[in-house]
């Protein structure tokens, strides 16, 4: 047997990677250490769980992790001063605490992969990108569903004219999971801090997941929304923030778009949408089945794009991991971002040039913009509000 030797060569082991939040009851976290670790380039070795010295202990020998922490400031201190120091951390908090939790980490020179959104402010987030650029570590957001090899063929097919000229762009995002007072369960903390202004920001079911609509209509039209008109509600009685919003939107030359969102749809599970229409063809995709995109060019019969089977763009085929006819999902989705963030990871731990290809912290300002301006349009009686 051949032993491989300097081991702390990035080239020849895998990445080290820590994580902040994800502690006992959540469930973002554990999508996260399957997404990162799924393509075996990386492995989760230490955490800050949570606050609670207990749960984070426990979390932490749940996962088998190497070394826990129960304060994100001293994981960050310590992790940048071992020689087998994380190379990144994973930040699955609440959103009051991301932008803290990054600083920590891009001033002790470690790479930060995100959840979104990316701060609770506007305000905040611009004061956290001017680290990122200071710091001259990467900053990468989970906005995973433009992490879809169908999603990636719909952006270069757009890209490519095969649509023509846009004209009108739909993304629906509708869940139920809210349509009940579940935050006044004890038991649910997810619905509480996410109904919580002071944990979650100045939105509920637009910071959530109407960011993540917004983030993909840009993503695979390659046009940016310049204005909105939103009507925001909170339908449960004695909600504090919304839980459903619809959006009438203009977008950079001269396409309308229409963008809906609801956590009280009664029946629904988590029906992301999206259609976009030209002058020679529309494209419609459905994130509950997302290995089928459907071209439909104008006067022709429908196309079924396949992931695996007939998608033709290279960035499409670069993320696809399986033949045709055998499911990729959302973890699936999930990986090939960090596929796409770890490869640049190593990338600047050698000094080579970056690939990119995953959402950044210039998203994540463009998310805080969609959801600051959003929430203005509404509490101004639904009036148009320019995105800067």
């Amino acid at each position: 047997m051949m032993e491989i030797t300097n081991l702390d060569n990035v080239r020849k082991r895998r990445l080290r990677g820590g994580i902040v939040g994800g502690g006992k009851g959540a469930f973002i976290g554990a999508i996260h250490r399957i997404a990162v670790e799924l393509d075996g380039q990386a492995q989760i070795i230490a955490g800050a769980m949570s606050s609670d010295p207990e749960i984070a202990r426990s979390s932490a020998e749940d996962w088998f992790l190497s070394r826990w922490y129960d304060s994100y400031e001293v994981m960050a201190q310590e992790e940048a001063a071992r020689e087998d120091g994380i190379d990144f951390v994973i930040i699955v908090t609440p959103n009051h605490l991301h932008v803290p939790v990054a600083k920590a980490f891009l001033q002790a020179g470690i790479h930060v992969m995100c959840d979104k959104p990316v701060a609770v402010s506007l305000a905040e987030a611009e004061s956290l990108a001017a680290v990122v650029e200071t710091s001259g570590s990467l900053f990468g957001l989970t906005h995973t569903y433009t992490g879809y090899p169908s999603m990636r063929e719909a952006r270069q097919l757009i890209a490519d004219g095969a649509l023509g000229q846009l004209r009108k762009v739909l993304v629906e995002y509708q869940q139920d999971w809210l349509m009940e007072p579940l935050e006044q369960d004890p038991a649910a903390k997810q619905a509480q801090w996410r109904t919580d202004p002071a944990r979650a920001g100045i939105s509920c079911c637009v910071g959530d997941i109407g960011s993540h609509a917004a983030n993909l209509l840009e993503f695979v039209s390659g046009k940016q929304i310049e204005s909105l008109c939103a009507d925001l509600s909170a339908f449960v009685p004695g909600r504090q923030l919304d839980d459903d919003a619809n959006m009438l939107l203009r977008l950079k030359g001269g396409a309308k778009g229409v963008l809906s969102c609801s956590q009280v749809a009664c029946g629904e599970e988590n029906n992301l949408n999206i259609r976009v229409y030209g002058d020679k063809a529309g494209l419609e995709w459905h994130q509950q089945e997302p290995n089928t995109l459907l071209f439909k060019p104008a006067g022709q019969p429908w196309q079924k794009l396949r992931t695996g089977v007939n998608l033709q763009s290279e960035q499409a085929q670069r993320l696809t991991r399986t033949p045709g006819g055998h499911p990729e999902g959302y973890l699936e989705a999930f990986a090939n971002l960090y596929q796409l963030f770890l490869s640049d990871v190593r990338h600047a731990l050698q000094d080579e040039p970056l690939s990119g290809g995953y959402p950044t912290i210039n998203d994540g300002l463009r998310g805080m913009r969609f959801i600051e301006q959003a929430v203005a349009s509404s509490k101004a009686g639904s009036i148009w509000k320019e995105i800067p």
